[in-house]
């Protein structure tokens, strides 16, 4: 299993101009938005366009591993077998309820008040909270999130989801509250270890947030070379220079025997002027 603080175990990523595809295909579950990673990628890899593949959250790891896409933005669990996983971040859980419902009247809703509710579990449930409040639907079974959101909106109990996936299934006179202390959904970047390339190298560090100066993919900033300093640099030759820097040190030494002597003046020059770096956000 991959380490997500570290770089996949399969080593260094390939440069292989054969195994570098004409695009990058990402795969995506409904409520997941890659937008600002998109941006990103649109910058810096110009040359390579990204795609983006719509999975169900069911036919997500499948289709991964199938090949249909490079790397995955995907809900855990996942089977970890032969996978690299990053979490990325946790999304709250809403309760979605009809408009007039009485859970509306706070913008919070405690666990405990989902006591008394009729809790619709679709077949492609996203949370797995095996220990969820309430009365379970027996009205045979739901077998997607959107027809769970047909009951709520009829008026037989209610469903929880990740709160994205929430406002995707909004709809006249539905409305969702946040459910605090319920478990909520993790959102992961996933590969295939085996086809790790520096393309998905790149995409791992623009998720990460690196810049492109320290980027370790095909879209690393180039180094500038070194810029050569010339003896006449400013103007001056390096004779002008080295009589200045005489010229100056006399000074300086008359300066310290007016002010009190060659010891004070050492004391006051051996002070440091280097600023504190500033503390990173």
């Amino acid at each position: 299993m991959t380490d997500p603080t570290n770089q996949p175990s399969t080593g260094q990523p390939s440069t292989d101009p054969a195994r570098t595809p004409a695009t990058f295909r990402i795969l995506i579950v409904p409520g997941v938005n890659p937008d600002r990673w998109l941006r990103v990628w649109a910058e810096r890899l110009r040359d390579v366009p990204a795609e983006l593949v719509v999975a169900e959250p069911a036919d997500a790891e499948a289709r991964l591993r199938a090949g249909d896409a490079d790397a995955a933005l995907v809900r855990l669990p996942v089977d970890r077998d032969g996978l690299g996983v990053i979490p990325l971040y946790d999304e709250a859980t809403v309760v979605v309820v009809p408009k007039d419902h009485v859970l509306t009247v706070v913008e919070e809703v405690p666990v405990a008040d989902l006591a008394d509710e009729v809790v619709v579990v679709p077949g492609d449930d996203l949370l797995g909270w095996s220990d969820a409040p309430g009365t379970p639907f027996s009205g045979g079974d739901v077998p997607t999130t959107a027809d769970a959101i047909d009951l709520v909106a009829a008026g037989v109990g209610v469903v929880l989801l990740p709160q994205s996936v929430g406002r995707l299934h909004q709809r006249r006179g539905l409305t969702a509250r946040l459910v605090p202390e319920a478990p909520g959904s993790t959102v992961a970047l996933v590969w295939v270890e085996d086809r790790y390339d520096d393309l998905t190298e790149e995409f791992i560090g623009i998720v990460r947030g690196r810049k492109a100066n320290s980027s370790r993919g095909r879209g690393a900033a180039p180094e500038e070379p070194p810029s050569k300093k010339s003896g006449t640099e400013s103007g001056r030759s390096p004779r002008a220079k080295a009589s200045s820097g005489a010229g100056s040190g006399k000074r300086g030494a008359a300066k310290g025997k007016s002010s009190g002597g060659g010891a004070a003046a050492s004391r006051t020059s051996g002070r440091s002027t280097t600023r504190r770096p500033r503390k990173g956000r």
